[in-house]
């Protein structure tokens, strides 16, 4: 069975932490990943961002706004589609990799 998000919570900027179905929890920066004008309101609305919730194994916001479960949860493919492990992308991101 594949991961997929089961809870989503808003943290600071544009950072989410996320339980994952296998109970782990991380934290993503998914401000790189709000782009393009279908995203334009979610980047420059706080309320908005903030109103976030977990559906269906990912997460959404108002508007059908949503990011795929395997970027959020392996920042790629998911692991069966590109023959990595899932477990060595379940820790949160460094500091440096998500202040960007």
């Amino acid at each position: 069975m594949l991961l997929r998000v089961q809870s989503a919570e808003p943290l600071e900027g544009r950072r989410l932490r996320l339980t994952l179905t296998n109970g782990a929890v991380v934290e993503r920066d998914v401000q790189d990943l709000l782009w393009g004008p279908l995203f334009d309101r979610l980047r420059s609305d706080d309320a908005l961002f903030r109103r976030v919730r977990a559906r269906n194994g990912t997460v959404v916001w108002p508007g059908n706004l949503d990011i795929a479960p395997e970027t959020l949860i392996w920042d790629g493919l998911d692991p069966a589609e590109s023959g990595r492990s899932p477990e060595p992308f379940l820790r949160p991101r460094s500091p440096s990799r998500s202040s960007r």
